[in-house]
């Protein structure tokens, strides 16, 4: 059962939607492209970004460059470790991956590297919100 909506200004929400993303990035299996969960992994980190982003109270675009969207967080003062700055590596599955040949097939490493790096900054987001009533 997924969790109670919260207002889309709640970065809970936010992060709300970055495990579902990430939940569904894990869901491994023969019949799914593994470009589709790619472009899952990339939206759960985008949307661990954007909940910190909220959490600091920083306007950001509706954009998708991951890198750039922690480098606002850099100018605010967060310290960002670099296992989270790995997420640059996911902004290439935000858009070609939804279309067919836009890119080459994705590989199994590929696909397990995203599905790390997302995780690793839905747990950095997480540590971040980390006294927010709970989710």
């Amino acid at each position: 059962m997924p969790p109670k909506r919260l207002s889309p200004d709640d970065p809970r929400e936010w992060l709300n939607r970055a495990r579902s993303n990430l939940t569904r990035a894990k869901t491994h299996n023969p019949e799914i492209y593994l470009e589709d969960l790619c472009f899952d992994a990339q939206q759960a980190a985008e949307k661990a970004i954007k909940a910190v982003l909220l959490k600091a109270a920083i306007s950001f675009p509706y954009i998708h460059d991951l890198a750039t969207l922690l480098s606002l967080l850099e100018k605010a003062e967060v310290a960002i470790p670099q296992p989270v700055r790995e997420a640059g590596r996911l902004t290439r599955f935000a858009v070609a991956t939804r279309y067919p040949g836009i890119t080459e097939p994705v590989t199994e490493e590929e696909y397990r590297a995203s599905v790390s790096i997302a995780a690793t900054v839905v747990a950095w987001a997480e540590q971040h919100l980390k006294g927010e009533a709970d989710t």
